[in-house]
């Protein structure tokens, strides 16, 4: 495992020893790096889907989305 270090205000510093006994800072700094990743990943593969998708020479016919949903409401 690599070692990670951050500075803090000797303010936040003092209030985390107060609670060093009820609080593993080391585990819920992992925890908050590891889900941020999975968000910044998650955007990042979105943006390539969304890109993809706008490359695509797909093209809808006029009325498509109109007759579509007169279809689904017909069908009830």
């Amino acid at each position: 495992m690599a070692v990670v270090s951050f500075e803090v205000g000797r303010e936040l510093k003092e209030k985390m020893e107060k609670y060093k006994d009820k609080v593993n800072w080391g585990e819920e700094l992992r925890k908050f790096v590891e889900e941020k990743i999975r968000e910044l990943e998650a955007e990042e593969n979105m943006e390539k889907v969304v890109k993809e998708l706008e490359s695509l020479d797909v093209e809808v016919p006029a009325g498509f989305s109109q007759t579509s949903i007169r279809e689904d409401r017909d069908r009830d």
